[in-house]
């Protein structure tokens, strides 16, 4: 037979809405009834419910007997109120049951001896009425039968999306074929109350997203056979208008330019006004690093949908900024930074940017300016970077000097620039080896031009658990060095991460990356081009920087190519520390000078993590298969 759900949804609503009412001290007769009855004889009761677990949860949750034993003994109901509320338990069972997706259920309830019937009242004779400070036991027994299952969903568009449709617009033809996929409910999926609701409101929250930001449910049904246990669902949208870009009005601004915020909409007037394009332009607005609040929308009025004003609402942040931050990594040690950010120097719409990194093992100060997006979300950028490096045997200084330009959308960011580079290597005091060259003869120019594009789709940037993020540079230039013979190069690297949710709260992350400088032999570039292996987000278990070739009085130097890559592995360690995470690793890797020489060093451990709201914090202790030695790898920075 077919019954339609409407039928079910109001009786399931009276039912959880209204149930208490039914928890009532007796009325009329039944209180008369029971008025010779002192309070102490009020009937007290243990159900049992025979049904799977997750249907048994259900019922026990809400079925009126149930919830009579949480009531006070004081409030005990009669035995006549009790026995009425017995005979209607497989009544409201079944309609609980109904709402997920159980039409067929069989249910019966037997009250238990418990030394007296059921009909008992206060005519009995008090020796019997004595029994009754005896718990009610009562038995519920649930046979639920095969659920409800969809074979049919239709959804049905009016208005604005349906004229546009009819004539062959592409992305309304689009919406209302993605329509048919968006939602809790579809065929071959139980029928259950909880998730048709919720599938008609993901339904108006696509559509609404998509634009129409007026649409309304017209009508629903859901035509349930119990005999066959299906149910064939309809839905009906009323898309209104299609709510298009009118002028944008920017309210917030005290010292930065109204241009500024409006080249950054990236939409003129008449297009669509979806979510995806207002949040893609609050997210430029917060990535200039301007503002300190952003609000993006408009008043979704059907009457002038067409030309609907786009309301900005800023609020700027203070022209400067300063930052400490102090940490300790495995790779360079304890170390201390600066940060000083001024958002427009000289009133003049750039940002200026200073930092200072001073560890035992690294040291750096890098300054640019940047000015503010302009069209096309581009900003021209000059910046200047010194680096000092150490490892075990040698120190690497550089200075760079760029001018380019840099574009970032919310899943791309590109960077063009042309680069002069100088570094110079020499011996650390108290190696134990010392370089074939000498000082002068190790320091090396080149001027080159760059792109580097780095591309990210993950669920969290800060803390991400799925998705791929690609890093790609590529670079050609002429390098300079005393001595030899001038000439040109190229430079390309290349490092890919990944994320996957693996089942059961584990979690995977696998890394990628390799490098290769093309040059002829005799040309020799700066150190600081090349590449270097070992350390923390690269071959743990080794030193930083230290899996590279070496000359041939032993000491170290960057290499031409590099390959490394890792596999690593996570869960929470405990259910009540979810943000505390167990790790096994493995990874290898090394920079060479020629292809034929690569042959990977092997690292691998355990490690903790702590998936704090400022990052990820980490502690590997990871055994290095090559040097036969456990080194411990520590990333830990906190920033004021």
């Amino acid at each position: 037979m077919t019954r339609a759900l409407a039928v079910y949804t109001a009786a399931g609503a009276l039912l959880l809405g209204g149930g208490c009412a039914l928890i009532q001290p007796p009325t009329a007769a039944g209180a008369d009834a029971d008025a010779s009855l002192p309070s102490t004889t009020r009937a007290a009761l243990i159900l049992t419910v025979d049904a799977p677990t997750p249907l048994r949860n259900l019922l026990e949750r809400h079925l009126d007997l149930a919830r009579l034993q949480q009531l006070p003994a004081n409030e005990r109901l009669g035995n006549g109120e009790l026995n009425r509320l017995i005979a209607a338990a497989p009544s409201q069972a079944r309609e609980l049951l109904q709402t997920e997706g159980y039409f067929d259920a069989q249910v019966s309830v037997q009250r238990e001896n418990d030394g007296r019937s059921a009909t008992s009242t206060a005519s009995q004779p008090r020796a019997s009425q004595a029994s009754a400070l005896t718990p009610a036991r009562v038995r519920l027994q649930v046979q639920p039968g095969p659920p409800t299952r969809v074979t049919e969903r239709r959804v049905e568009t009016e208005g604005a999306l349906a004229r546009r449709a009819s004539v062959g617009d592409a992305d309304a033809l689009a919406l209302q074929q993605t329509l048919q996929t968006v939602g809790a409910l579809r065929p071959g999926q139980v029928f259950r109350n909880a998730d048709w609701a919720a599938s008609k409101q993901q339904l108006l929250t696509r559509l609404r997203s998509a634009g129409y930001a007026a649409a309304t449910l017209s009508g629903s049904s859901a035509a349930i056979d119990a005999s066959t246990q299906t149910a064939r669902l309809m839905v009906v949208l009323d898309s209104g208008p299609l709510f298009g870009a009118g002028p944008v009005v920017v309210t917030g601004l005290q010292r930065h330019d109204e241009a500024m915020v409006r080249h950054l909409a990236g939409f003129g007037e008449g297009a669509a006004l979806t979510e995806e394009r207002l949040l893609a332009y609050q997210d430029r607005l917060q990535k200039t690093l301007l503002f300190q609040s952003i609000s993006v929308g408009f008043e979704p009025d059907p009457a002038g949908a067409a030309q609907t004003p786009v309301r900005v609402r800023l609020t700027e942040l203070p022209l400067q900024q300063a930052t400490v931050g102090v940490g300790v990594s495995a790779n360079t040690g304890p170390r201390v930074t600066l940060e000083h950010l001024h958002r427009r120097p000289f009133d003049w719409p750039v940002v200026a940017y200073n930092k200072l990194e001073w560890a035992r093992d690294s040291q750096s100060w890098a300054g640019d300016f940047q000015t503010h997006p302009g069209a096309g979300f581009y900003r021209n950028l000059l910046g200047v970077q010194i680096d000092r490096l150490r490892s075990d045997t040698d120190v690497v200084l550089s200075q760079r000097l760029r001018l380019g330009r840099t574009q970032d959308t919310p899943r791309l960011e590109r960077l063009y620039f042309l680069e002069l580079l100088r570094s110079r290597q020499a011996e650390l005091p108290g190696a134990a080896v010392v370089l074939s060259s000498s000082a002068a003869a190790s320091t090396a120019t080149a001027l080159s031009a760059n792109l580097h594009l780095v591309w990210r789709d993950l669920d969290s940037v800060l803390l991400p658990t799925r998705g791929i993020t690609l890093a790609l540079q590529g670079g050609a230039g002429q390098a300079r060095h005393p001595g030899v013979p001038d000439g040109p190069f190229a430079r390309l690297h290349g490092r890919f991460t990944g994320y996957l949710p693996l089942g059961q709260n584990w979690y995977g992350q696998a890394r990628l990356e390799a490098g290769q400088i093309i040059k002829r032999d005799a040309v020799v570039v700066p150190d600081a081009l090349g590449f270097r292996a070992g350390g923390d987000d690269s071959v743990r278990g080794y030193a930083y920087r230290s899996l590279t070739p070496v000359d041939e009085a032993g000491g170290t130097v960057s290499g031409l190519n590099v390959l490394t890559a890792s596999v690593e592995v996570a869960r929470p360690i405990l259910a009540s520390m979810p943000s505390v995470w167990g790790a096994l690793f493995i990874d290898a890797g090394r920079a060479v000078t020629h292809w034929r020489d690569f042959k990977p060093a092997l690292g691998y451990g355990v490690g903790l993590r702590w998936r704090s709201p400022i990052g990820p914090l980490r502690a590997d202790l990871a055994w290095a298969d090559e040097l036969k030695k456990l080194r411990l790898h520590l990333s830990v920075g906190i920033a004021f």
